[in-house]
């Protein structure tokens, strides 16, 4: 009888040690699920992890990885960093990502600057030392635009080699010049604009009645004549050289004998 009531004694707390176990367990794997919901959770972070960080943001928010040694811990931004831009997802994990441009600190998207660095000029979503060739800086700003050049002048003569005279079919142009940029006051040295703008020049082909060049004639002759010159001096010299080809003769003096008778 004693024995029936020890072993029932023993099953009954057994029984009760094993609860209290189970409730144990329960407990931890709890607090394990509470850490990994939205309780414990960063503000803005949808889900996260304890060694990861945010691994989802909430809606409108950008997850950016940040680099904790050799870790990458996400944290959820309203907006991206200098040098990354929002890339949203239709599933809802809206990232940052870098921009892939040189010397660029904010972009629009992946290859389009929106921001250069200081000292540099932006044109077309890139980035430039200088702006490109027919731009100018815009209202003292360090981007480029398209240079305003003036009216067109009147057409030139119409011209061959740089002549007007001894030809029939030639060319002729004009040109427009950059309009002068007006600078304000500030001769601040944080800002130098840069001006690139070069006149252009547009050509046509023209057909004019052939006239002679009187210079020319008149040149012309004055060569003949210097030419002409410059042979008679060359030949009224007595004394002078042969000329080549020229043998030299002598001539033996004639004897004259008359007989006596």
């Amino acid at each position: 009888m004693q024995l029936g009531l020890v072993a029932l004694a023993m099953v009954f707390l057994s029984s009760m040690g094993h609860s209290d176990v189970l409730k144990l367990s329960k407990a931890r794997r709890h607090r394990r699920v509470s850490t990994e919901g939205p309780p414990s959770c960063p503000k803005g972070c949808d889900r996260c992890s304890e060694y990861n960080g945010c691994i989802k943001c909430k809606p409108k928010l950008f997850i950016f990885l940040e680099r904790n040694d050799i870790r990458q811990i996400g944290v959820c931004l309203a907006s991206c960093p200098m040098g990354y831009f929002g890339m949203r997802n239709p599933e809802g994990n809206n990232r940052c990502t870098q921009c892939k441009i040189d010397n660029c600190e904010a972009c629009f998207n992946r290859n389009f600057c929106t921001k250069c660095k200081e000292g540099l000029y932006s044109h077309s979503g890139r980035c430039y030392v200088s702006c490109p060739p027919g731009q100018r800086t815009v209202n003292e700003t360090m981007e480029c635009v398209e240079c305003e050049l003036g009216e067109w002048s009147q057409w030139g003569s119409c011209m061959k080699k740089n002549k007007t005279c001894g030809f029939r079919k030639g060319t002729q142009s004009r040109v427009r010049v950059p309009l002068p940029q007006v600078h304000s006051p500030d001769t601040s040295p944080a800002f130098v604009p840069s001006q690139t703008c070069a006149a252009e020049t547009e050509r046509r082909k023209c057909v004019v009645t052939k006239t002679p060049c009187v210079r020319d004639d008149t040149n012309r002759r004055e060569r003949e004549n210097a030419r002409g010159r410059g042979q008679d001096s060359r030949g009224g010299g007595g004394g002078g050289k042969r000329r080549k080809g020229q043998s030299r003769t002598t001539t033996a003096p004639s004897i004259t004998t008359s007989s006596v008778t």
